[in-house]
């Protein structure tokens, strides 16, 4: 195994692990490899200097894992002000939207991992939140 420092388009610093040169590049040239922060695939290798005190990449300034952390939580935050808590009738109500038997709306819920699988490979777009959501009826 061998890690990389590489940067985005968007001078986005970040660190990614391969099995070789020849896998980095591959996946390169495949567009698989994306930045994590902006999701571009205009990636390539950074300059890499040993001994460094800082990272590199937090140099450029990319944020510190516990600001990615805070950014990705606001805007979970964010989408789900709008949105309806409807516990684990998600994946039924999920169905119902998709087959037009129900009217469109931004929902949230859980799921169990079969319902998950069977919705993804159902076609039926539904995306795991990274951080838990804590059900209305049990927030302070």
């Amino acid at each position: 195994m061998i890690v990389f420092d590489l940067q985005c388009e968007n001078a986005h610093g970040f660190e990614a692990w391969f099995a070789s040169t020849t896998a980095y590049e591959a996946q390169c040239a495949a567009g698989h490899v994306n930045c994590p922060f902006c999701g571009s695939a205009d990636v390539g290798k950074a300059v890499m200097a040993p001994r460094i005190a800082a990272k590199a990449s937090m140099a450029r300034g990319s944020p510190t894992p516990a600001e990615a952390m805070t950014r990705l939580a606001t805007m979970q935050a964010t989408m789900l002000k709008g949105s309806q808590w409807v516990g684990s009738a998600f994946a039924e109500r999920a169905r119902s939207m998709a087959e037009g038997d129900t009217a469109p709306a931004t929902i949230h819920g859980t799921a169990t991992p079969s319902e998950a699988t069977a919705l993804r490979e159902d076609g039926i777009a539904a995306v795991a939140l990274p951080f838990p959501v804590i059900p209305p009826e049990k927030r302070n």
